[in-house]
């Protein structure tokens, strides 16, 4: 008998062994399906807010979420409601599961599942259906299967980015975007029952089509977290007063140029993290919707903001309206090549200031001038005689400014804009001329920004980014010296404000290219720089369009919108004349406007040679001189040295290393320089 016992027993240890055997080989034996869903394409403001989503391949909204980014208060009714002892279990809840099989023998039919948030996400990985036997075994042996491979956090992940919700709508961040217009961060208990519930029967309990289907669903799940314990009463009975979204809200679409433009650059990207800023990028693009508004027809726009001191972009609206096809918007307006107008005379300026031809209290002649056959006309058609070359520039005279650039040379202009970043386009096969300082080139938004950028940095060039930290540009070269940058940004920004704007806090530029095409305002304060553009992004040309009337009351109201208040700019560098006109030295009271190579007794510097490297141990430079007519006027980055101006000799102390910019300007106003590094 005992031997016979032995034996029962012996064999059902055996038996019991195959199957356990026999069901772990069925578990380890699992094929799973991709752990790692598609999702929509993101791209991200500098606070991770989403600016634009793209839907998956079947046109599916399923954004990335991760478990930190959702409402733990979400979360925690989810559990009570679907899975509380899901922490516990391995996959499946036996408890959960006998109590289903009682209910149903008891009611003669199923009155709760027994479905596991693991079993649930098996599910949805597989895309099976839920109904036969043969389906809840896999997704048993799948669930079972998943608990082995995967922690409970990724397997919530994963319930969170594949919970049905009605439609093409797919997880809890699309849900949330979708029925509340918000992240799901922070939600009210509301709107998480709300979201707990529609998993459960997405398309009938749909809140946009079967409104009182959704709150009966979603106050079931408030009863339900009442009586676990979840939620007080008081909160509940608050939480089932709240109204039940009855429309889907549309996902955002912010810089939509750029956002198509950054998932072109990297289509395998899920997630592109930007330097934008949400808010001020959606008030902008409402303020240029508004200011076409009011325009002729088909008129556009572009805004770009950036952050000078680091190159970042705040804001780029590259159309008034991305979707309306009359006014092109689907034209980013901030690549467009335009002519830029008058908004290159601030370098033209700089690069004269920085040579030693002139200063910005220097008289300039406003009179009917010819250079070799080429005679500019004021926009206005009207002459202001003598005036000083700050008044001029705030004016924006165009005679003054010719006579300028033909004394600096337009290759030099050109050279400067490159060193800022700018790619200028010139007619094809002609040679750069005069023309060039009145708009007779091509420009982006992009390049004028960087410019006026530099400029409003000290004449450093600026790195203009909306992804990454940049590139360093310490090594590029200046596009302006220190003092002829700071001099130009202070005539800017004395230049009359549009009507109701601040004064005094905004250096700005206004242009406006040959026939009205183009309406331009470029400006800068302590921090920021923003170009405004207006226009037909055909160039019909838009008669009566001025940058001053139309684009410059645009770039003011986009520095009212920014979060912080216009800083003030920097203080002259120590190395800067301040001085008026009959202070300055002889030579630079009154530009006169000649060709030092017709002149064969220019003066000229005959040490150091122009590209020099100079090292002096610490010590003294001597600048030497040769020809030309005395008194002689020596500047160095546009800063007069003081000397006895009949000599040919004077003394210089550098401060330290660097590219540094020798002028010298005769009786006659004939000039020569050289720019030497200094070590």
């Amino acid at each position: 008998m005992k031997r016979r016992l032995f034996r029962a027993a012996t064999a059902g240890l055996i038996s019991g062994a195959v199957t356990l055997g026999a069901a772990e080989t069925w578990v380890r034996t699992t094929v799973l399906p991709s752990l790692v869903p598609e999702t929509s394409a993101t791209v991200l403001d500098r606070d991770g807010d989403l600016l634009r989503a793209y839907p998956v391949a079947d046109g599916r909204w399923r954004l990335p979420v991760r478990l930190e980014e959702v409402d733990p208060r979400f979360v925690e009714q989810l559990l009570a409601f679907e899975d509380k002892r899901f922490y516990q279990h391995r996959g499946v809840d036996l408890r959960s599961v006998l109590r289903a099989v009682v209910q149903a023998v008891e009611a003669r039919r199923i009155v709760s599942g027994g479905s596991t948030l693991t079993m649930q996400v098996a599910r949805l990985l597989e895309g099976g259906g839920t109904g036969r036997l043969s389906a809840k075994l896999r997704q048993t042996r799948l669930a079972l299967a998943l608990e082995r491979r995967l922690d409970k956090r990724q397997i919530l992940e994963l319930y969170l980015l594949l919970a049905p919700y009605g439609g093409n709508i797919e997880g809890v961040r699309a849900a949330s975007l979708t029925y509340f217009g918000k992240e799901p961060r922070r939600l009210t208990p509301a709107e998480a029952a709300l979201l707990v519930a529609l998993p459960q029967s997405p398309e009938r309990r749909r809140p946009d089509r079967y409104a009182a289907e959704a709150r009966a669903a979603r106050d079931r799940v408030l009863a339900r977290m009442v009586s676990a314990g979840v939620l007080p009463a008081d909160e509940a009975e608050a939480a089932q007063s709240e109204p039940v979204p009855d429309a889907r809200i549309a996902f955002p679409v912010l810089a939509p140029h750029l956002a198509d433009f950054l998932r072109g650059q990297a289509p395998l990207q899920g997630v592109i993290e930007t330097t934008l800023d949400r808010d001020l990028q959606a008030s902008l693009e409402a303020l240029l919707r508004d200011a076409v508004a009011a325009g002729p027809e088909a008129l556009s726009g572009a805004i770009l903001v950036a952050d000078y001191t680091n190159g970042e972009v705040l804001a780029r609206v590259g159309s008034a309206d991305f979707f309306d096809e009359q006014r092109r918007g689907f034209v980013d307006m901030t690549r467009a090549v335009r002519s830029p107008g008058s908004t290159l005379k601030p370098l033209i300026y700089g690069l004269a200031f920085e040579g030693g031809i002139a200063h910005p209290e220097t008289l300039l002649e406003d009179r009917p001038t010819s250079f070799n056959g080429y005679t500019p006309q004021n926009f206005d058609k009207r002459f202001r005689g003598t005036l000083t070359a700050r008044a001029a520039l705030q004016m924006s005279l165009n005679i003054p400014a010719v006579a300028l650039l033909d004394a600096v040379g337009p290759a030099k202009l050109l050279a400067r804009l490159r060193r800022a970043g700018a790619v200028p386009v010139l007619p094809r096969g002609r040679m750069p001329g005069l023309a060039i300082g009145l708009g007779g080139v091509g420009l982006t938004l992009e390049d004028l920004v960087r410019l006026f950028g530099a400029i409003a940095r000290g004449g450093e060039p600026m790195d203009l980014h909306a992804t990454g930290a940049g590139v360093d540009t310490s090594v590029r070269q200046r596009v302006l010296s220190e003092n002829a940058a700071w001099q130009v940004g202070d005539i800017l920004l004395g230049t009359p404000p549009p009507l109701y704007g601040p004064v005094g806090q905004i250096a700005y530029k206004t242009g406006t290219s040959y026939g009205y095409r183009d309406a331009w305002a470029i400006g800068f304060d302590g921090r920021h720089v923003i170009g405004v553009w207006l226009g037909r992004a055909d160039a019909t040309p838009l008669p009566g369009a001025l940058g001053v009337d139309v684009a410059a009351p645009v770039l003011f109201e986009a520095f009212s919108r920014l979060k912080t208040k216009p800083k003030p700019l920097p203080p002259a560098p120590e190395s800067v004349l301040t001085v008026g006109t009959q202070d300055l030295p002889l030579p630079l009271q009154h530009f006169r406007n000649g060709d030092p190579l017709a002149n064969p007794d220019r003066p000229e510097i005959a040490y150091p040679p122009d590209g020099a490297r100079i090292e002096t141990g610490g010590g003294a430079l001597v600048i030497k001189l040769r020809q030309g007519r005395p008194p002689f006027t020596v500047l160095v980055d546009g800063a007069p040295l003081d000397l006895v101006p009949w000599e040919r000799e004077v003394t210089w102390q550098p401060e330290g290393p660097g590219y540094v910019v020798i002028s010298v300007i005769d009786a006659l106003g004939a000039t020569d320089q050289a720019r030497v590094w200094v070590e």
